[in-house]
């Protein structure tokens, strides 16, 4: 605030008696004007500093200065007084607490990186030990030259043009085209986003954002009129999902991902069969990888990924930990407030699952992946260095891991740059501003900027150093002003020119802007710079590159002196037109002077530095000339093709997963292709229609009309009346209802394959010891004749049960209750680790056989040796041997889940307290505690019981839209999973009466993964009759999205 220095002195006096002094006063509260006497001290601790902000503080003190009355100004400057006091003693608490959590963290990671450096160290040899500790040693240590080593990588080059790779990226918030891009209407949202996004139907936002698909191609074409460039081949789609006839912003989006990931999931089947008949041979052709881009898009592509068994690429872009440690080092907010502001709980929970799952990490710069990711529990560096030197060495990791993190800084277009060497009449222009030549010819037609910026200076001729930012603190443009205005040969030799953004009138503005640029007007009267330092008010976006221009023309420099850069985009564009650069040595510039050498690094608290930085680049020539060349010989590596050619290296070498069946799958002999077809979110059946590899607007039909596609090619007409004679063809079953349940017959294929629809009972009734409640039993045969009063239906419809029991006891507990096993199309036991058909997979003793199909999809980044040792350790620390949390059930285990018993609640972790020391330690997996609190199991990283759902989809492409959920108002720590999705899910309430959710996690976000208003969730109460369930299933197969 501007001319109350005097308020600083006495807040430090306030501060150094300690609070006593404000506590002694916050008695029960009085009538404010007793006795007549107005306390303005009493009004303030007892009704303002409890809803304080401090965003107005600036505007309070001009209401003070203008304040005539003596005595009610003495009153303002109390007040406050008070209010900056309370704010300053909020913000050391809050900065406090931060410390502490900051000091525990650092302390627990040394000890995780301690203990699974020991687990791992003793399988090495003597020699391969050496190897691993200089790994480790070698990770503290920067690397002093730029290098792109590609390793033993094949790099993508000009002749692997005809290689086709099908990639998908994500990115949610909606606001994706192929032209004329709105930025910044969301926070942390720049246009990165390609292929896959939101519809939205919004009158809010252009009609052109619920296009389904939209086709991305060049303007320019080859001589035979073909479509050139590498657009060619790309499309965005948009598939629906949450309220489709609003904008949300993305942090309102949360509750909605498992909707999008079952109609990307929809598209993504399809598409791979069109792609498998155009370029496959018959075969699907599955994406290579998939791209997720922030952290909403990371948690959809993971699910992906888990459900394709498909690798996963993740950008962050910006990243939540890091947010959330800016915010609380502000001091204006609670971790609580920050949360409710920004779901930032959620968010950092969606990117630590990503790093859990992506083989590749792609960032800007190699400052966010120590010092970024770094913050993260499922990424340590020196840990990182351990793993590759192991898995190097082909010595087992024991399920450890840690994603591969990559540098490959963003790509930008210079077509619009001009490169214009020295020429003898470079200060022609410049001259003309001033007043035209001295050939008396009249001015030349130069950028109004220019004008605009050279009437501040007294002297335009002289090197322009030149500084572009808004006007933030962390921006540090008045330490660079202290600099220049200190330095008296700088000042003799340069001018600066300062472009921070647009203003009109700073009075009317607030926050930390203002704040800026009154001290910049105060800093240029106080060091007499008029003359000297250029500050225009406004200039547009496409002036830039000519302000940039004019610094060249001057043989200025660029700097920017933030206090952390993470990346630098303005350094590049400067070098791009040939400013050599002074920068922080904090962040992204550290790469880019690496790369480009055209410039000097300073500490951008050093005045000093900064100052004789500047001087050397302006006043040597030759050093000046040297830099200026450097950048332009160096640009290549940010442009577009070199990214692409970076990017497509690296994603090339990721270790090919795709869905891969022991059993063929037959092609032609049910209607499944037709059900995937017809059944698909309605807005996505048939996107992939629409599609072709190499971008050809001919090679498909955007339609399934066969009037609309005559004019097409005897080929494409082909396709489509293939199509059609499936969705058209009466459908037939050998399965005839007989009495109340289907006959089974022995098949090769389980009999879910030729199922239009799948009930799935998932209710998690159990008593005190963790068996099934009796009640389950009435309750399943009530669910049966529920379908069976409809025979139609009965004959499509299929049966499921998902239960944390292993298959044994699932089928005692069947048995017992007199139930046919047969009765079920697929169990799902052990949380989602196995999955079995009954009737098919069966051995003549009526064992059951385990989908091995569903084993290998699940067994991604698994360790089962690894991870029990380390839950015992962890669950178990030593000296409670006596009486232990867990104990192992090895009845409930399996190859896939690792189960124990819950012997003291008391002591039991909660699940993200648990995930979060076991991904410290690089052991990714998805612990849940189930069957009423009694057992805590552990599974695959990417198996769940919401992931099978997803699994028969694409195994047997039973459409995950036409399966109905059934689950109580509580369960196992894994429920909230299987409510959200674009599944139906109808709760039957008053039937689990203790689940074990209180065990999921510290801080509470269940909003912002289940919808609460979607129209694809029905309830029920407890006790229906066969008739209402009837009644419930059918009004929520009317429902869709």
């Amino acid at each position: 605030m501007a001319a109350n220095e005097w308020i600083n002195g006495y807040l430090e006096a306030i501060l150094d008696s300690g609070a006593a002094a404000i506590e002694e006063q916050q008695k029960p509260s009085v009538d404010l004007r007793e006795r007549g006497h107005f306390n303005p001290t009493k009004y303030f601790v007892e009704e303002v500093v409890t809803g304080v902000d401090e965003t107005d503080l600036h505007r309070t003190w001009i209401k003070v200065v203008a304040t005539r009355n003596a005595r009610e100004r003495s009153s303002r400057l109390e007040n406050m007084c008070w209010r900056i006091w309370h704010l300053t003693r909020r913000k050391k608490q809050l900065e406090w607490e931060e410390l502490q959590r900051l000091a525990k963290r650092k302390w627990e990671r040394e000890l995780v990186r301690k203990d699974a450096t020991e687990d791992l160290v003793e399988d090495l040899s003597e020699g391969e030990k050496g190897d691993a500790v200089s790994e480790l040693m070698s990770a503290e240590t920067t690397r002093k030259t730029f290098q792109i080593n590609y390793s033993n990588l094949e790099v993508w080059s000009e002749d692997k043009k005809g290689k086709k790779l099908y990639i998908i990226l994500i990115s949610l918030h909606g606001l994706v085209r192929g032209e004329n891009m709105e930025l910044g209407r969301d926070s942390d949202t720049g246009g990165q986003g390609r292929s896959f996004t939101r519809q939205i139907l919004s009158p809010e936002v252009d009609w052109s954002y619920g296009e389904p698909t939209e086709m991305l191609t060049t303007a320019s074409e080859d001589a035979d009129g073909n479509d050139v460039g590498e657009s060619s081949g790309a499309y965005i789609i948009r598939i629906p999902f949450g309220p489709r006839d609003k904008y949300l912003h993305k942090e309102l989006l949360w509750p909605y991902i498992q909707e999008f990931v079952d109609g990307s999931l929809a598209h993504i089947l399809n598409m791979s069969k069109v792609l498998g008949e155009q370029i496959g041979g018959g075969q699907p052709v599955w994406p290579y990888v998939i791209h997720g881009h922030y952290a909403d898009a990371g948690d959809s592509a993971a699910l992906l990924s888990g459900a394709l068994n498909v690798p996963m690429v993740l950008t962050g872009h910006s990243l939540g930990r890091n947010k959330l440690e800016q915010l609380l080092k502000q001091g204006r907010q609670s971790k609580e407030d920050i949360n409710s502001t920004y779901k930032i709980m959620r968010r950092i929970e969606a990117e630590e699952f990503s790093l859990d799952v992506a083989e590749l990490v792609i960032t800007s710069t190699q400052q966010e992946i120590e010092e970024q990711w770094g913050l993260y529990d499922g990424f340590d560096v020196k840990l990182e260095k351990v793993l590759r030197a192991r898995a190097r060495h082909g010595v087992n990791c024991h399920g450890r891991y840690m994603p591969r993190m990559v540098v490959i800084p963003p790509g930008m277009d210079f077509s619009n740059v001009v490169v214009q060497e020295d020429a003898p009449e470079i200060d022609g222009e410049i001259v003309s501003v001033i007043g035209g030549g001295t050939d008396g010819s009249s001015p030349k037609a130069i950028p109004t900027i220019w004008s605009e910026v050279m009437r501040f200076l007294t002297n335009p001729h002289k090197p322009m150093i030149l500084a572009l930012s808004r006007p933030d603190p962390k921006k540090n443009i008045t330490n660079l002003l202290k600099a220049f205005g200190e330095c008296r040969p700088l000042r003799e030799f340069a001018n600066l020119t300062l472009i921070m953004g647009n203003r009109d009138d700073i009075d009317e503005m607030t926050g930390p802007s203002a704040s800026v640029l009154i001290t910049v007007l105060k800093l240029v009267d106080k060091y007499d710079l008029y003359g000297q330092v250029a500050y225009p008010k406004h200039h547009k976006q496409a002036d830039v590159p000519d302000i940039y221009r004019l610094a060249a023309k001057t043989k200025g420099v660029f700097i920017n002196p933030a206090l952390v850069e993470p990346f630098g985009l303005t350094l590049i564009e400067a070098a791009a037109h040939g400013l050599p650069m002074v920068a922080t040595k904090n962040g992204g510039p550290v790469d880019i002077q690496r790369a480009l050498n055209n410039g000097l690094l300073v500490d951008p608290h050093d005045q000093k530095a900064i100052s004789d930085a500047l001087l050397k680049l302006v006043s040597e020539k030759n050093l000046w000339h040297e830099c200026r060349k450097n950048g332009w010989k160096n640009i290549h590596l940010y442009s577009w093709p070199e990214h692409c050619r970076t990017y497509l290296t690296k994603v090339a070498a990721c270790r090919m997963r795709h869905p891969q069946w022991q059993t063929d799958t037959p092609e032609d002999d049910v209607s499944a292709e037709a059900s995937s077809l017809n059944d698909s979110l309605k807005d996505v059946q048939d996107m992939s229609l629409r599609l072709s590899v190499d971008g050809d607007k001919a090679s498909l039909t955007g339609s399934l009309d066969p009037v609309a596609s005559s004019s097409g090619e005897p080929e494409l007409q082909d396709q489509v009346k293939r199509v059609l004679s499936k969705i058209n063809k009466p459908e037939t079953n050998s399965k005839e209802t007989e009495g109340v349940k289907l006959e089974n017959v022995g098949s090769k294929y389980p009999i879910l394959r030729w199922r239009r629809r799948l009930v799935v009972l998932t209710l998690d009734c159990y008593d005190s010891k963790g068996f099934p409640d009796k009640k389950m039993v009435q309750i399943i045969q009530d669910i049966f004749k529920a379908i069976w009063l409809d025979a139609q239906i009965a004959k499509l419809t299929g049966f499921a049960i998902s239960t944390a029991m292993p298959v044994s006891e699932t089928v005692e507990f069947l048995k017992s209750a007199k139930i046919q096993v047969n009765d079920f199309d697929a169990l799902i036991c052990g949380s989602g680790s196995e999955v079995y058909y009954p009737g098919t997979y069966t051995a003549e003793d009526g064992k059951l056989f385990v989908d091995p199909d569903y084993a290998s999809h699940v067994a991604f980044h698994w360790g089962y040796e690894g991870l029990k040792k380390t839950i015992c350790k962890l669950m178990n620390p030593e000296g409670e041997q006596n009486s232990p949390c867990v104990e192992e059930d090895v009845k409930s285990s399996n190859a896939h889940c690792v189960s124990y018993f819950v012997k003291d609640l008391t002591k039991a972790k909660k699940v993200d307290d648990l995930r979060q020391k076991l991904r410290m330690r690089g052991l990714r997996c998805h612990p849940m505690y189930c069957r009423n609190s009694t057992r805590i199991q552990v599974v695959p990283l990417l198996a769940s019981r919401a992931q099978a759902l997803r699994y028969l989809f694409v195994r047997w492409r039973l459409n995950v839209t036409n399966m109905f959920v059934i689950v109580g108002e509580t369960g196992d720590t894994d429920y909230e999973e299987l409510i959200a999705g674009a599944h139906k899910t109808l709760i039957m309430k008053e039937v689990v009466t203790k689940g074990s959710e209180a065990l999921l996690r510290t801080m509470d976000f269940k909003n912002d993964i289940v919808p609460s208003d979607s129209p694809l969730i029905n309830s029920i109460k407890g006790g229906a009759t066969p008739q209402e369930i009837s009644e419930a299933l059918k009004a929520l197969s009317k429902a869709s999205l």
